[in-house]
């Protein structure tokens, strides 16, 4: 186990008894020894893991474009998920359904 920092601690915002903690003691060589697997314990989860993503019927393409800064300033403004509201009012600008 590694050796408790002080000055890590600090910088990172955690105590010596969040170090100690006793809910969570070091393993041994015998818990090592009854541990199995995660596709053994979870195999449902591990399928889906292993499967990935499945594919978009349409999905996005990854373009550069350079913009007005007044014009991305106004789409920021409203927060995240402005990509999508540019997205969306190029769609509007060419005709196309949503």
């Amino acid at each position: 186990m590694t050796k408790f920092d002080p000055k890590h601690a600090a910088k990172y915002g955690y105590t010596r008894a969040d170090w100690d903690d006793a809910e969570n003691p070091e393993w041994t060589d015998e818990d090592f020894a009854k541990a199995k697997p995660f596709s053994e314990v979870f195999p449902d989860v591990a399928e889906k893991i292993r499967r990935g993503r499945p594919p978009l019927d349409n999905p996005k393409v990854a373009v550069s474009i350079r913009l007005d800064q007044d014009v991305v300033d106004a789409f920021k403004k409203d927060g995240p998920g402005w990509q999508s509201r540019v997205n969306a009012a190029l769609r509007e600008a060419a005709h196309l359904l949503p």
